[in-house]
């Protein structure tokens, strides 16, 4: 099982892209996101209205129109993607929010699940996007 989505690489890889082009103001046309994807141009732009809809990214109408992002890519972290196709990541399915589950009173992994869960919540509510494109320039991924 992946933990993170088909989808969600797929977002990730698009403001990936709209990332790159921010401080050139250039705007990107969904079959220009998708074709270097490895993924449809139809489910691009399924993608992209989620992307608009959570305000990570904006539409441009018109002929020369498009997507960009709706914030610099040092202020939208990796969870924020993550957020918009999958609701965060969870280890197990007893961390997830609400009553858990009935064994949690006896578990004696489930503390521990507890904290892992925390520490990659907050290891992904700290990176930005901005952050993965300068470790991505310098040729690899910096771990903190």
């Amino acid at each position: 099982m992946d933990i993170l989505r088909r989808n969600t690489d797929y977002g990730f890889r698009m403001m990936g892209n709209l990332a790159k082009h921010f401080n050139d103001g250039q705007l990107l046309s969904a079959r220009q996101l998708t074709s270097s994807g490895n993924f449809s141009y139809q489910l691009g732009c399924k993608l992209l209205q989620k992307l608009e809809k959570a305000k990570l990214v904006k539409s441009t109408m018109g002929p020369k129109g498009g997507f960009s992002l709706n914030r610099q890519p040092s202020q939208i972290t990796i969870m924020d993607i993550i957020k918009v196709f999958q609701n965060g990541v969870r280890l197990n399915s007893c961390l997830l929010d609400g009553p858990g589950c009935e064994f949690q009173t006896e578990c004696a992994i489930s503390a521990k699940l507890f904290k892992l869960q925390q520490y990659i919540n907050d290891y992904l509510e700290g990176i930005t996007l901005a952050e993965v494109l300068v470790s991505k320039e310098k040729g690899g991924v910096e771990h903190g």
